[in-house]
């Protein structure tokens, strides 16, 4: 019988494993920068929010493993109701209800509004709760179709967050991105990963009609 490979030698890593051995390789930041959260939502993270068409949800369940997901709609569509809720719509999707699955577990979340062409963005921390009818559901309505859940979030924390990571991607700028056709399709990656007996330019074109019409 023939015999399994052994598994490649691990790597000699230093890890790190408390606080203090962290603080050895990344000092203390500035006070300043601890302070920075208002803990609430005021005027100018209002209008930011307001016109983010996109943002960034994490979640946990109760075992500890993660999710983050991308939620995207029209400029202005995430309700502030006031400096310490807002409401974030559900659309049509694959019905996984990953996050939504760890919010009835674990209700605190993460938020990360982005908005094009600008590298700095809005973080959120709170908890979350799923809603399935309230009085402000008819303002999220779009293109005529009112959603049946959302996810309405108390706001604990609020803070911005640096430009660095955006500049350093170059990701508004169109010269630093890749080749599209040097990176898989998604029906490329669908075929491979689940080794599906079907065209991935099948695929493709399936799921890029999906996306067009049945974006609500």
């Amino acid at each position: 019988m023939e015999t399994a490979p052994a598994p490649a030698a691990a790597p000699d890593l230093q890890t790190v494993t408390t606080l203090d051995e962290l603080r050895e390789v990344v000092p203390e930041p500035h006070r300043s920068l601890w302070e920075k959260d208002i803990g609430r939502i005021d005027e100018s993270a209002r209008t930011f929010i307001e016109a983010s068409p996109f943002v960034l949800l994490a979640t946990s369940g109760p075992d500890g493993t993660c999710d983050v997901t991308p939620r995207g709609d029209p400029a202005g569509s995430v309700l502030v109701l006031d400096e310490h809720t807002l409401v974030i719509a559900d659309r049509r999707g694959n019905r996984r209800l990953d996050a939504f699955r760890n919010i009835l577990d674990n209700p605190h979340v993460g938020l990360l509004f982005v908005i094009p062409g600008r590298s700095d963005t809005v973080r959120v921390n709170g908890t979350a709760q799923l809603v399935r009818e309230a009085p402000f559901f008819d303002r999220l309505t779009v293109q005529g179709v009112r959603p049946v859940l959302a996810v309405v979030v108390t706001v604990e924390e609020l803070f911005l967050h640096c430009a660095k990571a955006f500049l350093r991607a170059g990701l508004w700028e169109p010269g630093s991105w890749p080749d599209p056709a040097s990176v898989p399709s998604v029906g490329q990656m669908a075929k491979a990963m689940k080794n599906l007996d079907v065209a991935a330019e099948d695929i493709d074109a399936a799921l890029a009609h999906d996306a067009e019409h049945h974006r609500y």
